[in-house]
């Protein structure tokens, strides 16, 4: 027990913070913007720091790698978090950096998380980085062409940080094993040590994270293979952002694989956005619009298949709907493909915008009282199922001011190879029909 007089036990840092590196030398991942003769390598030899952008998924260095730039500039270092502050507190670390700078010193405000500032938060900035007050940096897990106003995205640089590579975390042990006693004695075999990796997912403070719960469970010389490592961490879902850019990104590999017609390419983004805590029944309803933007027509029964799945996700759950999801995304990858309703559907939607609202031919419109009749409503109109073949060949069903519309092109593929050719003889009809009246 400590009394008085002895001196204080340095509290608890978590390892993450004990490696942090304090210059680019013990940095690890980003080389291609780091390495020798790489853009941010080049400002940061030359202490020319800009205002600037880190773009890149949790756990990479953004924070690390802002401080670096800061102390490489002998710079003061101001940071807030967008999650909790506002106009004001960029006003006061605006004051900061005008106090410094009357000390002779430069200001970086680092903003983590600068996607959650709102117009007006991030417009706050302008005049601060204009003026020269401080330097900005910004960190962001969301795409910022998305989330940040133009105004702020013309006044700094944007850089994409990547995941960590397996070649990264291996340099990332090494360094933990040299610089904590603890992580020295921690007995990892080559198989243990890759399904740590394989965890961490890209995420270097989940590595770390997940060693010193190792350091917790394991002790001292124990020899800890793949099997001890899996049994310890219980199958931890990887990451996935439900609402940012990991989510748009692989639910557009999904739907590609799925229009690209491959199997295995569906089944892997379904299984990875599944693995990675994905709402099914998201991925059931992307399924029916696949089914009808991509095979439409060519194989109706693909829509029947996804509202299918849809409903026995929704009556069975997780996981036993599931299966029906990956059925439905195989089925729906080796169909015929095609797109014709889908661009019939905008062509004509885009058509009736451009065009007045035209009224409906008279022989079109319904005639339920004796005055609609007497105005000629639905008199020329030809019942077509009392006409050859239950078609009145020669009938129009548009405004006159139209004419005739083609927009439906069925492909040469599937179902639409006989609705296409159901469409020609109907065609062939109407032309039959016109010159007969013309011929008269």
């Amino acid at each position: 027990m400590q009394d008085l007089f002895s001196e204080p036990t340095e509290g608890y840092r978590p390892l993450a913070e004990i490696l942090r590196p304090s210059d680019i030398s013990g940095y690890v991942g980003q080389e291609h913007i780091l390495a020798n003769g790489k853009p941010l390598r080049k400002a940061l030899d030359q202490k020319n720091i800009h205002s600037m952008i880190f773009w890149g998924p949790p756990g990479v260095g953004k924070t690390t790698l802002a401080r670096i730039l800061s102390s490489a500039v002998d710079a003061h270092f101001e940071t807030l978090s967008a999650v909790q502050a506002g106009v004001k507190d960029i006003k006061i670390a605006a004051e900061k950096a005008k106090q410094a700078k009357l000390r002779g010193d430069n200001s970086i405000l680092f903003i983590d998380e600068i996607h959650r500032f709102n117009k007006s938060q991030q417009d706050a900035l302008l005049p601060y980085v204009e003026d020269g007050t401080f330097i900005f940096v910004g960190a962001t897990t969301e795409n910022p062409s998305f989330e940040l106003n133009s105004a702020l995205l013309s006044r700094a640089r944007v850089y994409v940080l990547k995941a960590l590579s397996h070649e990264n975390f291996i340099d990332l042990w090494q360094k933990a094993k040299a610089q904590d006693s603890r992580v020295n004695q921690l007995d990892l075999n080559d198989e243990a040590l890759a399904q740590l990796i394989h965890y961490a997912d890209g995420d270097a403070r989940r590595f770390l994270n997940m060693i010193e719960i190792a350091l917790d469970f394991f002790t001292e010389g124990q020899s800890v293979n793949a099997t001890n490592i899996a049994e310890l961490l219980q199958a931890q879902p990887r990451k996935f952002d439900k609402g940012g850019e990991q989510f748009y990104d692989q639910i557009s590999a999904f739907h590609k694989s799925v229009r690209g017609s491959s199997t295995d390419g569906a089944l892997y983004w379904l299984c990875r956005m599944l693995d990675g805590g994905i709402d099914p029944i998201y991925l059931a309803r992307r399924m029916v619009r696949i089914a009808s933007e991509d095979i439409g027509n060519a194989d109706p029964r693909a829509l029947t298949l996804a509202l299918n799945a849809w409903d026995t996700q929704t009556r069975l759950g997780s996981p036993e709907g599931e299966l029906t999801l990956a059925q439905c995304a195989i089925y729906l990858a080796s169909a015929p493909k095609s797109n014709a309703v889908y661009k019939a559907f905008n062509e004509m939607n885009a058509l009736i915008k451009s065009q007045p609202s035209f009224d409906v031919p008279l022989h079109l419109r319904n005639a339920p009282t004796a005055l609609m009749k007497d105005l000629d409503y639905g008199t020329e109109y030809r019942y077509a199922h009392d006409e050859p073949d239950a078609y009145a060949a020669g009938e129009t069903y548009l405004p006159s001011e139209l004419g005739r519309l083609n927009l439906y092109q069925p492909v040469s593929r599937g179902l639409e190879i006989k609705i296409a050719r159901k469409l020609e003889h109907l065609q062939k009809l109407d032309e039959d029909a016109a010159s007969r009246k013309d011929s008269k």
